[in-house]
């Protein structure tokens, strides 16, 4: 069976290395998976008063959250936490009240920096954010990648066999990881709608 994982790129920049990754994890995926991207860059900034009236673009995000099986957040880190656009998304997506899109999604985190703790620190802030919205978290492997610019092509291809293989496991480890949330998760459970 393939599980549909949609996948949130923290940073807006068109040349992000996250998104270098994330082409990376796209092509290291097992087969089972399929990965679509669902885009942040249109969400306006969050604002209860619109959540019973929400914009299209928030409309569509929340839709692609709730049709995925499962969700990859591949981050960057700011100035220590969660960059803002992705924190908007977040926002948008779990509300209004009752409504979170995020609940019960088996969840990956991901990010790289140039820097040589990765991005640890947001990666800890985001535990917290999805534990809040009930959203399974991949607790290990930990992925805290140092972005190395002979190392990644922009295509997806990895040019070193070790981070090629550690990507290509922590692929594995999340597949496996989604497999076991969604048995648990089956319709009939407590806090089904």
């Amino acid at each position: 069976m393939t599980h549909r994982i949609g996948y949130l790129i923290g940073s807006l920049a068109s040349d992000s290395i996250n998104r270098v990754l994330a082409t990376a994890l796209v092509r290291l995926a097992p087969p089972d998976l399929d990965l679509v991207e669902i885009p942040i860059r249109d969400l306006p900034l969050y604002n209860r008063d619109d959540e019973l009236t929400p914009v299209p673009a928030v409309s569509a995000f929340k839709s692609a959250i709730e049709s995925s099986d499962g969700l990859l957040l591949i981050s960057p880190e700011y100035n220590r936490s969660i960059p803002g656009a992705l924190k908007n998304a977040i926002d948008w997506g779990s509300r209004p009240w009752g409504h979170n899109s995020f609940a019960r999604k088996p969840t990956g985190i991901i990010g790289a920096s140039t820097g040589a703790i990765g991005t640890a620190v947001v990666q800890s802030s985001m535990r917290s954010v999805l534990s809040f919205l009930n959203a399974p978290q991949l607790n290990a492997p930990e992925a805290y990648i140092t972005f190395r610019p002979e190392v990644f092509g922009s295509d997806g291809q990895v040019h070193d066999a070790d981070t090629e293989k550690f990507l290509a496991h922590y692929m594995e480890e999340y597949a496996a990881f989604v497999e076991r949330v969604l048995s648990l998760t089956a319709p009939g459970h407590v806090g089904d709608r």
